[in-house]
């Protein structure tokens, strides 16, 4: 064996880094290499084209292995398991308590409970009743009070201490990220401070395998933060947990213990997966400030939250397609346990149906790609190790920042996290605006005929003062829903007629792009063969009575066609705008013609089909 791969790999010489280079340099004839080939990310910093071995020279955490500190590689040595989470949605806790069962005999084996209407022992034991939970994870959210649900968690734990010695998992109870939302604290700072530690005191010894604390900081990148400030500053309130704990006398390793994270996973691959490497380094260099041990201290406790910000209301079933790469890159991070979103979300509250295809999602990864039996597979990429670096470098810097500033509670207050995650929502938005980030279905290839108006039994959002959850495909959707409306009152859409001419490559092309344009505002696009004159096409654009007529054609034709085109038109039917497809050269002499608009690849599609809506649905 030995001896045939010397001879197999002695056919392909090693070519160094220079002579890379330099081939490159030499293709690129002359263009600028960080302009073409260099990716500079949402999160500020450069990822190369290619990286080699050399590239992984100087990253000291690369001699650990899985089940060792730091945890890069993950918790476990000998598998890459993770828990399965479905989110229950009934409140009633009988209900709820039925749907939980039935979900983990279908392959769930942890539970997100809404506790809302659990406010006594009967109700939390009729929520409880039949749950395995020696096998089961469950978190709590939204309890009407965290405080009174947590001291009822404590007063179940010490009548059932069997039970309570086997729960697992955490209450989603987070008195920081609640004040980032209202831009208060419920009390204020000391009090709630205090009411959350007392929670871990008083549920430690009672069931020692609970979080009773929970940094959410998923809401960060629901929020439309960049996945740095959502590492950053999740650390940032973690770090105000432990050093209020042990600043009252908690012993590090039982903050650190029963304190749990949750994160969003996006649609960016690789990022996604660096993350979740990154962020257990982070936590046990956060919890070796404190002089915590190396062992289970140091561990991060997280649960990966299928990112909200990314999902559709237009076109939804692609939200299954997100919702399986998101899981994949989640699984491939090492993350401990993974919730998928029904793909309905946006719109109606989820069904059996919608569980089931999430659910599943995740039984296919591990029961058909086997995604759980190799740990860490990303290890020793050498994109992604640099990637995992980068990331952790950056996210470590700014939490650096932020404690240096006053920390997160201080900034927060001032409302300058607020005004940071904004910034960096905003950049994302225009982005999306501009197409420079797609989202499929939504802001580029949009399904024509779709309508949804009928689908939609509830779309409202928690309104907050602070930082505010948020979808990117809002503002596209609500111009949708316009055009739909408009339609119902009116007898049928806006049309675009598509007017080509001329060359046959150019023509198909434009008239493409502006069906992709204006199918987002979900006007009909009226298809044309294409003319080889323009008083051909003329009739069938009068008779048409589109209310946008766009001339498809290259950018030297458009001065022969466009004015006559225009002129026909308008002089038929004056309400008809005629714009034209691209950017040409000769741009002025078009308007002067009477051409009212260029659409083309620079145009912010979003302003410019705001303002067509705001023209046309009078």
């Amino acid at each position: 064996m030995s001896e045939k791969s010397e001879k197999l790999f002695s056919e392909f010489p090693e070519i160094s880094t220079p002579e890379w280079e330099a081939a490159i340099e030499k293709d690129l004839k002359g263009a600028d290499y960080n302009k073409k080939l260099v990716w500079k990310t949402d999160e500020g910093f450069s990822v190369k084209p290619y990286y080699r071995s050399e590239d992984l020279e100087g990253l000291e955490y690369l001699a650990s292995q899985p089940g060792q500190f730091p945890y890069v590689r993950g918790a476990s040595a000998e598998n890459n398991r993770w828990r399965i989470v479905e989110e229950i949605p009934e409140c009633d806790p009988a209900e709820a308590n039925h749907s939980a069962r039935t979900s983990l005999s279908k392959g769930a084996d942890a539970i997100v409970f809404n506790v809302s209407k659990v406010a006594d022992m009967h109700t939390l034991e009729q929520l409880l009743e039949g749950i395995n939970l020696k096998d089961t994870v469950l978190y709590f959210k939204k309890p009407e009070c965290p405080v009174k649900f947590s001291a009822l968690l404590a007063d179940w734990a010490a009548g059932h201490p069997q039970e309570a010695i086997m729960l697992q998992g955490a209450l989603f109870f987070d008195p920081v990220m609640d004040m980032l939302l209202q831009g208060k604290f419920y009390h204020n700072r000391e009090k709630d401070m205090d009411e959350a530690i007392d929670a871990m005191r008083r549920l430690i010894p009672l069931a020692p395998h609970f979080c009773p604390i929970s940094v959410m900081g998923h809401l960060f990148g629901n929020c439309g933060a960049s996945k740095i400030q959502e590492m950053a500053y999740s650390l940032n309130i973690a770090n105000e947990y432990l050093a209020y704990a042990t600043d009252h006398g908690m012993d590090i390793r039982d903050a650190a213990t029963h304190l749990h994270f949750t994160f969003s996973i996006g649609s960016d691959y690789f990022m996604e997966i660096a993350k979740l490497r990154a962020l257990r380094l982070l936590w046990a260099t956060l919890t070796a400030q404190y002089g915590a041990d190396n062992g289970e201290s140091a561990r991060l406790r997280q649960l990966s939250i299928a990112s909200s910000w990314d999902k559709t209301l237009f076109d939804a079933h692609i939200n299954i397609l997100r919702n399986t790469t998101e899981g994949m890159s989640a699984a491939i991070g090492g993350a401990e346990a993974i919730l998928l979103h029904p793909f309905d979300e946006a719109y109606k509250d989820s069904d059996e149906f919608s569980r089931h295809i999430a659910r599943n999602a995740q039984i296919i990864l591990k029961e058909e790609s086997h995604f759980d039996r190799v740990v860490d597979p990303a290890a020793g990429s050498y994109y992604l190790e640099n990637l995992t670096n980068a990331m952790l470098e950056q996210a470590w810097n700014l939490f650096r920042e932020t404690e240096k500033a006053g920390g997160i509670i201080e900034m927060g207050l001032k409302g300058e996290i607020k005004a940071a995650v904004e910034e960096s929502c905003n950049k994302r938005n225009l982005q999306i605006a501009t197409r420079r980030r797609t989202i499929l279905g939504t802001n580029q290839y949009p399904n024509l005929t779709e309508s949804v108006s009928e689908k939609i039994v509830s779309m409202e959002r928690p309104q907050y003062p602070g930082l505010q959850p948020y979808r990117g495909a809002i503002p596209f959707e609500r111009l949708r829903l316009e055009t739909e409306q408009w339609a119902a009152k009116h007898g049928g859409k806006p049309k675009v007629f598509l007017f080509k001419i001329g060359n046959l490559a150019m023509r198909q092309a434009r008239a493409g792009f502006v069906t992709n344009f204006f199918g987002c505002a979900g006007y009909q696009i009226v298809e044309t063969a294409g003319y080889a004159t323009a008083a051909e096409g003329i009739a069938d654009a009068v008779g048409s009575k589109a209310a946008i007529v766009a001339i498809c054609s290259s950018d030297d034709e458009y001065p022969t066609y466009a004015p006559e085109i225009i002129a026909e038109v308008k002089k038929q039917c004056p309400q008809s705008i005629c714009i034209i497809a691209g950017n040409p050269e000769s741009m002025e002499e078009l308007k002067a013609a009477g051409a009212e608009d260029f659409i083309h690849v620079r145009t912010n599609i979003l302003e410019s089909l705001t303002d067509y809506n705001k023209k046309i649905l009078k």
